[in-house]
């Protein structure tokens, strides 16, 4: 076992490959965690890294994004405006299957005699590859090697190789291809896993208790398999389809079966000594919200036509084409770190399987890897995964944000639901329907509506896409901008002050509050810039400004209205200590003393009734330290300092999205030593399961921030007001950093050493952007080399909790640090 603090894998079993994650030992212990870590998708189709044989495995899972069935939320009280229908993602129909018997003994991994094995999820190629040597009951050894990819250029496509080779003796061999219905039981070794309180973890996805998908459509011809099913509910279809090639120099025979839940392709071959059996496996998804699943069938037809015509090798190539055109953008290099630079590659290739096909749907917080958080998409991907397509893949981005004008109208209703001018975005959701049951930590978290609006003036401020703004863009600002000006109000001696009351930010463990710093200071931004893109649209583009009028109903006291609550937006600050508070009432509270919390209660929210937890100063994630980041422009560094010097403390790191914040605060403030220790915890959430659920999916946002950790952070990347600026905080003891950043069509890589920073056009013809304080016009073929004098402040060590013990508030009272003394009392399980 690797005792690296810094490195938590087990390198005996994952030893390091730069380019690869590779497993060099199999175990049944973890199949939950290696079925996430190597998952392959594009951001359309998902197949978990279940083993190929399809009968061990913790969720044997094949997702699409988007494909869900609908539910009743049951309210045990129920009151006007809360959420109505629940929505989950469904685990499609299963067509990883390759069953093998030798001598009519099954292979099962788990029990297995495996005198070899590897499995290798190559970034470079995007393919999944296992190899083992399996010496079976009678003692034969047999060579198994299979291959897995979910095709990058062809959305609906993916392919699977399965190889058998006797390698001392003859045998009778049979391999079983199959497409099983799992999501409604079929094809199951082991009953379902029991429930219960114990299990409760509110991360998960809920489960069904009826059939979710009704058979329309099966069909079999010449070794191609077609199932077709609707969901019950929420009327979606969808049709998978399968197409089957054998190639091997052994006498075989064929058959097949098809029923409405499962399709089976059977090859019996007289396998001997040396002699190679190649099965090629061919599979095309396809989903509607409710084209018939007959035409679905039609465009699976299609797709394996083109697959079987172009052939497996040319396809194998494209990915890789696609893939080298994918690392060429947005590799970033960690020079002397082998370790960290694998992780770095893990985290960056799952961002692309989760967004780079998603085409028109959204980046929901598990990719297509598990059935975590419901398939839902969140205010995750707008500021934690939109960053990295902003500055490395544009259309990427640019195809997320129009999803979220696509489901515009939606949150124009749900504003009106909550009474409320302008649209407010759903917190969580599949389809754009609100899908929070419980709104004090879900409905009341407003500040998703600044979030997508900060993403959109990101994308265009970076990628100078004045076409998307005027007209998809601008509809959201100013609906959003509406949604602030009617929810907040004015108070103050004059009122002069503007407030925005009964909110929740980013922090989950402190609800509905007043004037949450965090969304009132991201209200100001989401004000300003519809001000600002209202005026600049008037003047640059007269026709789509009086489109625009037109179609919202604009008024121009509207925008005068913004542009004045913006000015007045209250941003609270305690003179006394010097800092943001969280909101109106926090320091009213007194301090959770997470350092006397015993290790088994963590996390917080899975042993504590959340009434407890919202009386006490503790963040399940960053807040203020967050708004710390997204508007820094608007803090001078004093003030950085503090807030981060209080809140870093108390912050537990309950959230997978808090260690990436913390970590570019932390570097920028002068904490170079915990920027690295937040940073490593945020690269190995999921490969190292730290967080104790990897096994329900990758962590996107988390992958997002680690990019943003090592740009944001160590890079010192700031992009306030379209303004590119670099300020370093390069780790002691790193040789080198390198990343690039693509500006309005122009890709500039950033070389950034212990004393210099070297800028330099790979693609494109210019750029601008400055290092700490002085700008820089770049050109092609003429980099520009900056000499550093320092990487900022480097002070060792953390903020102590000590150092806020016995401060006092504005009213001299003192904040004491404590937890609560019950817990566990009562187990709640009744027995007979």
């Amino acid at each position: 076992m690797n005792l690296n603090p810094s490195d938590p894998l087990d390198r005996n079993r994952f030893p390091v490959d730069e380019w690869a994650l590779v497993e060099n030992a199999f175990s049944g212990e973890d199949m939950g965690r290696t079925e996430t870590l190597f998952a392959v998708g594009n951001g359309y189709l998902g197949l978990r890294g279940n083993v190929d044989e399809g009968r061990d495995g913790h969720v044997q899972g094949t997702y699409i994004n988007g494909f869900h069935e609908t539910w009743p939320i049951r309210h045990a009280e129920e009151a006007f405006g809360f959420a109505r229908v629940g929505q989950t993602i469904v685990n499609a129909p299963d067509a990883k299957v390759i069953r093998i018997y030798v001598d009519d003994e099954p292979l099962v991994l788990t029990l297995a005699d495996l005198l070899s094995y590897e499995r290798r999820l190559d970034f470079a190629d995007g393919v999944l590859s296992r190899s083992l040597i399996w010496r079976t009951p009678s003692g034969k050894r047999v060579l198994i090697r299979s291959r897995r990819m979910v095709s990058f250029t062809e959305r609906h496509l993916a392919v699977l190789q399965y190889e058998v080779t006797m390698l001392d003796a003859d045998a009778s061999v049979v391999i079983s291809s199959q497409i099983l219905n799992r999501q409604d039981g079929m094809g199951e070794y082991d009953a379902p896993k029991a429930g219960g309180g114990k299990d409760f973890d509110p991360r998960k996805a809920e489960s069904f208790t009826d059939r979710v998908l009704q058979p329309r459509f099966k069909r079999a011809s010449d070794g191609r398999y077609i199932l077709g099913f609707r969901c019950t509910n929420s009327g979606m279809t969808i049709a998978c389809g399968a197409d089957h090639s054998i190639d091997t120099a052994n006498e075989f025979e064929e058959s097949s079966q098809l029923d409405d839940d499962i399709a089976k392709h059977v090859y019996k071959i007289k396998a001997t000594q040396g002699n190679v059996i190649r099965v090629t496996k061919t599979l095309s998804y396809h989903t509607s919200t409710g084209v018939p699943t007959h035409e679905l069938a039609d465009r699976c037809d299609r797709t394996l036509d083109r697959a079987r015509t172009e052939g497996l090798e040319a396809i194998l190539t494209a990915q890789r084409d696609w893939l080298s055109a994918f690392w060429a953008r947005t590799d970033v290099q960690l020079a002397g770190q082998p370790s960290l630079q694998q992780a770095t590659r893990w985290n960056l290739f799952q961002l692309a399987q989760a967004s780079m096909r998603a085409d028109g749907q959204g980046v929901s917080a598990k990719g297509v890897s598990g059935s975590g958080y419901g398939g839902h998409y969140f205010w995750d991907t707008e500021i934690y995964v939109l960053p990295f397509l902003t500055y490395t893949s544009p259309n990427a981005a640019r195809n997320a944000l129009r999803f979220r004008h696509a489901m515009l109208d939606h949150a124009r209703m749900r504003a009106r639901e909550l009474n409320q001018l302008g649209a407010l975005f759903p917190w969580r959701t599949i389809s754009g329907l609100e899908s929070s049951a419980y709104y004090a930590a879900g409905t009341a978290q407003y500040h998703i509506d600044a979030d997508v609006a900060y993403a959109l003036g990101q994308y265009v401020a970076a990628t100078g896409d004045e076409d998307f703004l005027s007209r998809e863009a601008i509809d959201i600002l100013v609906e959003t901008a509406r949604m602030w000006a009617d929810l907040g109000f004015w108070r103050g001696n004059g009122n002069d002050v503007f407030h925005i009351h009964g909110v929740t930010g980013p922090d989950e463990y402190t609800t509905v509050v007043n004037d949450n710093m965090y969304t009132n200071i991201m209200a100001r931004a989401n004000l300003r810039s519809a001000v600002t893109a209202v005026r600049r649209l008037r003047y640059i583009d007269i026709d789509s400004y009086n489109a625009m009028v037109a179609r919202l109903g604009l008024d121009q006291t509207e925008v005068v209205e913004w542009a004045f609550a913006a000015e007045a937006m209250h941003i609270p600050f305690d003179e006394t200590l010097g800092i943001h508070p969280q909101d109106a009432q926090f320091l009213e509270k007194e301090r959770w003393d997470l350092s006397a919390t015993p290790a088994a209660n963590r996390p917080l929210l899975l042993h504590y009734h959340p009434l407890v937890i919202y009386r006490f100063q503790v963040l399940k994630q960053a807040d203020v330290v967050l708004a710390l980041l997204l508007q820094g422009d608007q803090f001078t560094a004093e003030q950085k300092r503090a807030d981060f010097d209080y809140y870093d403390p108390i912050t537990t790191g309950d959230s997978t999205l808090s260690d990436v914040v913390q970590s570019i605060i932390a570097a920028e403030v002068g904490y170079h030593e915990l920027a690295l220790k937040h940073f490593t915890s945020g690269l190995f959430v999921d490969l190292a399961d730290l967080h104790h659920n990897a096994a329900d999916g990758v962590h996107v946002a988390s992958a997002g921030g680690v990019w943003s950790a090592l740009v944001y952070g160590f890079g010192g990347l700031r992009d306030h007001n379209g303004r590119i600026t670099l300020d370093p905080r390069l780790p002691v003891g790193w040789e080198e950093l390198t990343f690039r950043i693509t500006l309005k069509g122009s890709r500039v890589r950033v070389d950034l050493r212990q004393e210099e920073i070297v800028l330099t056009i790979e693609e494109g013809d210019a750029a601008r952007l400055a290092v700490r304080g002085v700008a820089f016009d770049l050109v092609a073929g003429h980099p520009v080399t900056v000499p550093l004098s320092h990487q900022g402040l480097r002070e060792p060590g953390a903020p102590s909790p000590s150092t806020i013990e016995g401060g006092r508030r504005a009213d001299g009272t003192v904040i004491t640090s404590s937890i609560p003394t019950i817990a566990h009392v009562f187990d709640y399980e009744v027995s007979d």
